[in-house]
């Protein structure tokens, strides 16, 4: 389902995969720096979470600035929350590379808010960017070290924006319960040599899946 999400006096183009069942729980999935919400691992991803009776929303947001890519994420959660169609008891942000950063803002953000009502249940970071290629004194972990809610990583072990040891790193001094998925000699694109990407998506999709599905049952609990 197509939707336009009114962000300040533009839209954000954005599209539900909705599953059969009627959903309890959503995932909201942005690109990285280059792509758009059709890029084919994040649209592998939607129809895997929809198939298996999870609501994903996908949107695209062209800025290569972090803030306003967080603010546009933020924009299209509060939609979601309000959204008549589709009542949900919790979301999980997740995006790819720079959209991962963003969400790792949002859920920040939001979680510092006063009215933090627990709606946002986990973050997913797929290849997140922790240093640029080559520069790895640099680290962007501030928002993640500021996170209380599940986070799952899924990363390439090969993946030249993030460090193997550095994010095992920022991870062990990480406050909320996490939990990294390597790709094996992945690199950023998650692209694994004499593998396929359908081969590789299958993984990502199934730890994406089996990481929400025990997270909303720890909650159940």
């Amino acid at each position: 389902v197509k939707v336009k999400i009114p962000f300040g006096n533009k839209y954000l183009d954005a599209i539900f995969s909705v599953p059969e069942k009627k959903p309890t729980y959503g995932v909201i999935l942005t690109h990285g720096a280059g792509g758009d919400m059709n890029f084919p691992h994040l649209v592998s991803l939607a129809a895997y979470l929809a198939s298996h009776g999870v609501l994903c929303l996908r949107f695209t947001c062209k800025g290569l600035n972090v803030a306003y890519r967080t603010k546009a994420f933020k924009t299209v959660v509060e939609y979601l929350k309000l959204s008549d169609d589709y009542k949900l008891s919790g979301i999980f942000l997740a995006g790819r590379s720079m959209g991962s950063r963003a969400a790792a803002s949002v859920v920040r953000q939001l979680s510092q808010d006063d009215d933090d009502d627990g709606f946002i249940q986990g973050l997913v970071c797929l290849s997140y960017p922790l240093h640029r290629p080559n520069l790895q004194s640099k680290l962007r972990d501030e928002d993640l070290l500021l996170i209380r809610c599940p986070v799952l990583f899924v990363s390439g072990s090969a993946d030249e924006m993030c460090e193997k040891q550095l994010l095992e790193g920022v991870v062990s001094k990480m406050k909320a319960p996490k939990k990294i998925h390597w790709i094996d000699k992945a690199n950023h694109g998650m692209a694994v040599k004499g593998r396929t990407t359908d081969d590789v998506m299958e993984e990502i999709n199934a730890q994406v899946f089996s990481w929400l599905r025990e997270n909303v049952q720890l909650k159940h609990k």
